[in-house]
């Protein structure tokens, strides 16, 4: 079996292909030229260029194969335009879709890896109840609106695939995975946080309880590959570790990971935050540098529910979490640890 795994390089992506190549795909790594490839040595991988801004590139790349799955894991989740969100996340996903159907590649499942962020701050009112996937999204991010309008256009009719087999177009064979927050080894985002608590400060936003979920990277492979096997066409499943967390509970757990040193712990009010991500914001637009300091980051900072549902995960492909807050803290800490990150 030949398998296409976009974002190859990436968080996600670089797991995707260590568990592809273990269960003995064909594992074709999409990358671009700039890409880093330090977390994809093995050597059976193999290489291809695709540049998903552009569906008559696409064609060309991708016509010397007939792959028999496709992973979409390619995406940006900061920019410094927004505009980029919907070329890359939205628009790159048109054009891989458009190029794969043009070529009437017969693919037998395409895993599209969006985000719980589709739905934004929603069911908000305390006691926080799952958001379910029968919930009408509202995203109050760029990164969450350019996700669900690719999955939207994933279930459009122009999505159908046009066959000259079929009498009347069928549907694409999309599976969509919704994980929540990710974390890990090589992730970027969260290890800001140990940062911080290494240099004994952690911060944290809003006095109002803030419900939130986390799930560990190997378990979105693990679904992924689910999905692969028994997801069924159009479906969309939430990811987290089937726990529930307050807003405290992850920075204990990296301060006793880093032996406990002295630190500060800051509580500011929401408006604090909003004048910080606004300057953030304004300073990464002048210099052409992404920062973490941004609208987006603090829309995500602000939510309070971050429930969801992840029970249609577990009875249709066999989604099981099995790696919980505590380890997996454990095991990213460790990493970069020895990986002199920290």
């Amino acid at each position: 079996m030949k398998i296409l795994i976009t974002g190859a390089s990436g968080f996600i992506g670089s797991f995707i292909v260590e568990e592809a190549l273990k269960r003995g795909f064909e594992t074709w790594a999409a990358v671009r030229k700039s890409s880093s490839k330090a977390y994809l040595p093995d050597e059976r991988t193999h290489f291809i260029e695709l540049n998903l801004s552009s569906k008559e590139q696409l064609v060309e790349q991708l016509r010397p194969h007939q792959f028999d799955y496709v992973v979409h894991a390619a995406g940006v989740t900061k920019c410094t335009d927004k505009r980029d969100f919907y070329r890359i996340n939205t628009e790159g996903t048109k054009n891989l879709v458009t190029a794969l159907q043009e070529l009437q590649m017969p693919l037998k499942r395409f895993v599209f890896v969006s985000s719980l962020s589709v739905f934004g701050a929603i069911r908000e009112q305390q006691p926080y109840e799952e958001i379910r996937e029968t919930d009408t999204p509202r995203p109050n991010t760029e990164y969450g609106k350019s996700k669900l309008e690719a999955e939207r256009w994933l279930e459009s009719e122009e999505c159908r695939v046009k066959s000259e087999e079929f009498a009347a177009a069928k549907p694409f064979p999309y599976v969509v995975l919704r994980p929540t927050g990710v974390y890990g080894p090589r992730e970027k985002d969260y290890f800001l946080m140990a940062q911080s608590i290494k240099q004994h400060t952690d911060f944290a936003v809003g006095y109002k309880q803030q419900d939130i979920t986390f799930v560990y990277v190997s378990d979105v492979v693990q679904a992924v590959f689910l999905a692969l096997e028994k997801g069924q066409t159009g479906r969309k499943y939430f990811l987290s570790d089937g726990e529930v967390y307050q807003s405290t509970t992850f920075s204990d757990l990296i301060h006793e990971e880093l032996g406990r040193p002295w630190w500060i712990r800051i509580t500011a009010p929401v408006w604090v935050l909003r004048v910080v991500t606004f300057f953030g914001e304004y300073i990464g637009r002048m210099t052409g540098k992404v920062t973490a300091l941004n609208n987006d980051k603090f829309n995500i900072l602000r939510q309070r529910n971050w429930r969801c549902d992840i029970e249609p995960a577990r009875r249709e492909l066999g989604y099981e979490p099995q790696v919980q807050l505590k380890e997996g803290v454990h095991r990213a800490i460790q990493w970069y640890l020895e990986n002199k990150w920290l």
